[in-house]
């Protein structure tokens, strides 16, 4: 069994608790159910792709287009990361609005959908489980600017740990109004 909570400034995007059993022993919980999570009215994963990364690294804000659209259930296995979404669907009310949330290794996962551009940061040495409900096509692959001013995600994190550790992609990305045109 599992439970859901709903962002009320991003209700698409989903914090997915399942259920724990705890006994002398340690902790036990299912991390994945198709039944359940078709329950939970999300889709069937096809490819499960794992990160680790250092300490002040920042992995993206990264999406793809359609017909590659792409969702993802995000679990921190080992670390601690600030997690963020960000509504990128041009025709959305909420377009380019965000929300930033600590995943740690505890049973929780996020739901970002198809249409969100998804990004962390390491705070700590971190190792992150992502399911997709589409798999990676690099034609239809975009990244926007993780800092752009437009979006004012708050990364605090970044002055207390210093310049972020970048990929050259996140380092060349483009702000959101250049990568997706808002449509009036």
């Amino acid at each position: 069994m599992i439970s859901t909570y709903s962002f009320p400034e991003l209700p698409d995007v989903k914090i997915i608790t399942p259920e724990v059993h705890e006994d002398s022993r340690g902790r036990f919980f299912e991390s994945y159910s198709t039944d359940e999570y078709a329950r939970a009215g999300l889709p069937n994963f096809v490819q499960d792709n794992v990160s680790f990364s250092y300490k002040r690294t920042i992995r993206g804000l990264h999406f793809q287009t359609s017909p590659w659209e792409q969702g993802k259930l995000v679990r921190v296995l080992v670390g601690q990361i600030l997690d963020v979404a960000v509504d990128v669907r041009p025709g959305s009310p909420t377009f380019g609005n965000h929300v930033c949330f600590m995943l740690t290794p505890h049973p929780e996962a996020v739901w970002i959908p198809p249409g969100f551009a998804h990004g962390f940061q390491a705070l700590q040495d971190s190792l992150v489980l992502y399911k997709c409900s589409n798999y990676w096509n690099p034609s239809c692959a975009r990244t926007v600017k993780y800092d752009d001013p437009a979006l004012a995600i708050p990364w605090g994190s970044i002055a207390k740990f210093g310049r972020p550790i970048l990929s050259v992609t996140d380092t060349n990305a483009l702000p959101l109004s250049s990568v997706v045109p808002r449509e009036s």
